[in-house]
């Protein structure tokens, strides 16, 4: 690591994290057009913010102070404002606050201004001899503040009616008070001056605040900035390292680059004035920078044998590097913890790690932890305890506590073992890139099919995730034919993942080669009966290999009486997960939510991000099509997150196509769709979305050409295969809206009489309600075409889609309306247009409006008016409302709130007729409208 801690001011200098001249680019920021600086990763907003600064004009604010912490990134987005302030011809002046001259009065005033010494002469005499002597050009004592200010801004005002200019300051908690005082006073007074003042500084400086001049706090990045920042480095670190990385750099942007910089062995340098500090000092502080998720006061005092006086922590306090409160230690930047542990020898980090151990006695699991830290060699009996240790640890600790006890192994068996549950537990954390590495480790260290069909469980989820669906197919199906058996826990798991990869795929001859796998387990005479979660695998494989012939999947407890205990822990939540997968594969969206819902209660104890990541899509397409838009929105943010952060390029891009689906389904304006480069063709079910996304944001747009396009590209051939087995159909009324604007209503017939071959006898009821509307669009005889109508609309059970159910009801009404049957119409319209207000669809919601006015009536929305009603409630009755709007009950809001169930119901009671709501489910709509 090339950087060093920084002096008594507190944070780092020194190689990538010391702070660039003012005004230059860095050898990373862009030397031209259409090049970016990488540590401006995350900084959008706040660059945008910049922006409109330079170009601000009347009365709008032209000076900003940024504050953040060292490293956060002020330096790099000075030096963009000024290569932006050049692009647009101004003149840049800039100046940094320097420790060592913050006594010397005006000693900033001399950077900043003396590149416009020769514009002097312009001034009458006394601006001129004051600045001269500010300069060191006169001889005399220093002015005063204000008339220095005033002919500053005379020297601006003159200056800038030749060019406009740009003052920046960095180190702005280093400028000398006259200079400080001086610069805010010409901030105040530049409205009618051509001039923008750009300043940083680590904290905000009271002086400016007190005459409310603007700030922007330049905060740590978020997780998958701060992803894209590691990934954009040349060095990066070991798969097993990435997360924990990002975490010990808490969004911040040096510390990410210093810490990727530096390699395992390389020893950092240190300020001079480290050597100063009394050892005391120095062991504390090695204590605390040897386990970065301890901060707990008294157990690094033990470990240190210090006691309970605090006098060890002086010198490290007033060198601004720890921070003490409520007997907590911080260190104040996520750097110095790393320079620190990194810059001591191994014999002395290795005293540190075994006087840890020795203070954590009560935490075995960390105890454990800092003994293998200690540690040299094999050693079974501290591996047994890491391997205990991992038992109830969080996903990421257990993985990293079984890797290192399979190090500490003392046979080649037990090391493997050890690896395939770090392996297991790194999947259950959703680190793909650390699956990758454990499992090419295991793959040579043992022949086991068990513990090799474990470890191919991981890497064929996380080949999925990353669209690898081919690879991932033939990894699980090997692992799969060397079982004995497929009930087996083990098999279990690889069936799991085998039917999201053939459901991603979307392969017939995957398909086919699951349901083989499958046959091999039929019950039998003699067999054992069917397990739990043998049942829930089961009916996951029926929906992925022929959702036709699931009509209508259930949980296993809901569809087998016999087995209505649920079981515990994780396979309690592995069952739920299956069968809420399996659940919207078959069209029960519903269901699908609620049985996800409960799987991630389950999840959040040990931090299973890796199993939410294969099931956020899934729920997102669900609350989308019950009319969750705003639930559903904040999934699709967690998917993109997720995505950025573990590498997982296919959840990526379904993320983006199903919001750009939710966008043009508002009526906002679609972004434009950047296919990945996936390979489709082994991504079909991505495919899909990205198809069905084209097309909406074509229509949304009025292309009804392009729209219709991309929807029928959904179909491989006219009136053949669809694209996605169970995908493609779900936009069958997309493509027949699409087909009667543009005159293809003969190629969409042909797709409907393919979709419904393969929907069977029995479709969903999704399905059969989709039949009947895109029927009823493509319909040349009236008699028919209104059949088809009345059974989009007439079964109770398409209440469950809101969206689905508002489209069949407004085509109908059209319909009726252009046969001169507007009464008909108008409760079909009334109903259609409340539903799309209420779920936030405004060009639906307007057309509606305008075929009820066409109608001879006009509308006024129940949401709206409801949505207004919500916000004159109590706050109590607001409380009760927006819990309820969750789905609790009577009892369940009294034991929150504090009243029994009777007082919830009577308020209840009380706000429905002011909401305008009759049931308790619609409390949902106005609630996410809110």
């Amino acid at each position: 690591m090339r950087s060093g801690l920084k002096d008594a001011q507190g944070g780092v200098t020194g190689g990538r994290s010391s702070p660039r001249r003012v005004g230059r680019r860095s050898s990373q920021a862009c030397a031209g057009p259409g090049r970016f600086d990488v540590s401006l990763i995350g900084r959008r907003a706040e660059i945008g913010r910049v922006r409109d600064l330079l170009g601000a004009q009347g009365g709008k604010p032209r000076s900003l102070m940024l504050i953040g912490e060292a490293g956060a990134g002020k330096s790099g987005l000075l030096s963009e404002a000024a290569e932006l302030a050049r692009q647009s011809g101004a003149r840049v002046l800039g100046a940094r606050g320097e420790a060592a001259e913050s006594r010397h009065p005006y000693a900033l005033l001399h950077q900043l201004l003396y590149p416009l010494t020769p514009s002097l002469e312009e001034l009458p005499d006394r601006e001129r001899h004051t600045l001269e002597t500010v300069l060191g050009v006169a001889a005399g004592d220093p002015p005063r503040q204000t008339p220095v200010g005033v002919a500053m801004l005379r020297l601006l005002t003159e200056v800038c009616r030749r060019r406009w200019c740009v003052l920046i300051v960095d180190d702005f908690q280093q400028v000398d008070p006259e200079s400080r005082q001086v610069l805010i006073f010409v901030a105040r007074r530049i409205g009618d001056v051509n001039v923008r003042v750009i300043v940083a500084g680590r904290e905000p400086d009271d002086d400016w605040r007190d005459v409310q001049l603007p700030l922007l706090s330049l905060g740590p990045l978020s997780e998958p900035d701060a992803a894209r920042l590691l990934d954009a480095q040349t060095r990066q670190p070991a798969a097993r390292e990435r997360l924990r990385l990002l975490r010990r750099a808490r969004g911040n942007p040096s510390a990410i680059i210093e810490m990727a910089a530096a390699g395992d062995g390389e020893r950092p340098r240190l300020t001079p004035w480290w050597g100063s500090m009394p050892a005391a000092t120095q062991r504390l502080l090695l204590l605390a920078a040897a386990d970065p998720e301890l901060d707990d006061l008294a157990t690094i005092m033990a470990a240190a044998g210090a006691g309970s006086d605090l006098g060890g922590w002086r010198p490290a306090e007033d060198a601004g590097l720890v921070t003490i409160t409520d007997g907590r230690i911080a260190f104040t930047h996520p750097l110095i913890g790393v320079v620190l542990y990194r810059q001591a020898t191994a014999q002395v980090r290795q005293r540190a790690h075994q006087d840890l151990a020795g203070a954590l006695g009560q935490d075995p699991a960390r105890c454990a932890w800092h003994l293998a830290c200690a540690s040299v060699g094999t050693d079974e009996g501290l591996a047994a305890r890491l391997e205990d240790a991992a038992t109830d640890a969080a996903w990421p600790d257990a993985a990293r506590a079984l890797q290192a006890a399979g190090d500490r192994s003392a046979t080649p068996g037990s090391r493997a073992r050890r690896y395939t549950g770090a392996l297991t537990a790194a999947d259950r954390a959703g680190d793909r890139l650390w699956v990758g590495e454990l499992h090419s480790a295991i793959t040579k260290m043992t022949d086991d099919p068990l513990l090799l069909g474990e470890a191919a469980c991981g890497e064929g989820t996380a080949l999925s995730l990353s669209s690898h669906q081919q690879e991932s197919f033939r990894l699980v199906t090997a692992a799969l034919r060397r079982l004995p058996t497929v009930r087996s826990p083990t098999g279990q798991a690889l069936m799991s993942v085998l039917a999201s990869v053939v459901f991603q795929w979307g392969c017939p001859e995957a398909r086919r080669t699951l349901t083989s796998l499958m046959s091999r387990e039929d019950d039998g005479p003699g067999r054992p009966g069917p397990s739990k979660e043998w049942r829930a695998i089961a009916d996951l494989v029926a929906a992925t290999a022929d959702p036709v012939a699931v009509a209508s999947p259930l949980p296993a407890q809901d569809r087998h009486p016999g087995l209505g205990k649920p079981l515990t822990g994780d396979a309690e939540a592995t069952r739920l997960l299956a069968a809420g997968t399996a659940a919207w594969y078959a069209d029960e969206s519903d269901l699908c939510i609620h049985t996800y819902d409960r799987a991630f209660e389950l999840l959040e104890t040990r931090g299973g991000r890796g199993l939410r990541a294969t099931c956020l899509i899934p729920l997102a397409s669900a609350l989308i099509d019950t009319g969750r838009w705003v639930r559903a929105e904040a999934v699709l943010r967690e998917a993109a997150d997720m995505a950025t952060v573990h590498r997982l390029t296919r959840v990526r891009a379904d993320a983006a196509a199903l919001r750009a689906v939710l966008a043009a389904l508002r009526g906002e304006d679609p972004p434009d769709l950047l296919w990945p480069s996936i390979r489709l063709r082994d991504n079909r079910a991505t495919h899909a979305h990205l198809l069905r996304a084209a097309g909406l944001r074509a229509d949304a747009r009025g292309d009804h050409d392009e729209a219709f396009r991309q929807f029928h590209a959904l179909w491989e051939s006219p009136g053949g295969d669809p694209l996605h087995y169970r995908l493609s159909a779900r936009s069958v009324v997309d493509l027949a809206m699409a087909a009667r604007r543009t005159g293809h209503t003969g190629e969409a017939a042909a797709v409907l009489a393919s979709v419904r071959t393969h929907a069977g006898a029995r479709p969903t009821t999704m399905m059969s309600l989709l039949l009947h509307h895109a029927a009823a669009l493509l319909e040349d005889s009236a008699s028919a075409a209104e059949s088809h109508f009345r059974l989009a609309v007439v079964n109770p059970a398409g209440e469950q889609w809101p969206h689905l159910r508002a489209r069949a009801r407004l085509d109908y009404a059209q319909w009726l309306r252009r046969r001169r049957r507007p009464s008909e119409a108008r409760l079909l319209l009334a109903a259609a247009a409340d539903t799309f207000d209420q779920l936030g669809a405004r060009p639906l919601a307007g057309f509606a409006a305008a075929e009820m006015r066409a109608s001879g009536r006009t509308f006024a929305p129940v949401g709206e008016t409801s949505r207004h009603a919500l916000e004159s409630l109590t706050a109590q009755e607001q409380r009760i409302v927006r819990l309820a709007a969750q789905g609790l009950g009577n009892r369940e809001i009294g034991e929150q709130l504090w009243l029994s169930p009777r007082t919830v119901g009577a308020h209840l009671y009380k706000v429905f007729p002011k909401l305008g709501v009759s049931k308790r489910h619609q409390l949902r709509d106005i609630v996410d409208g809110s």
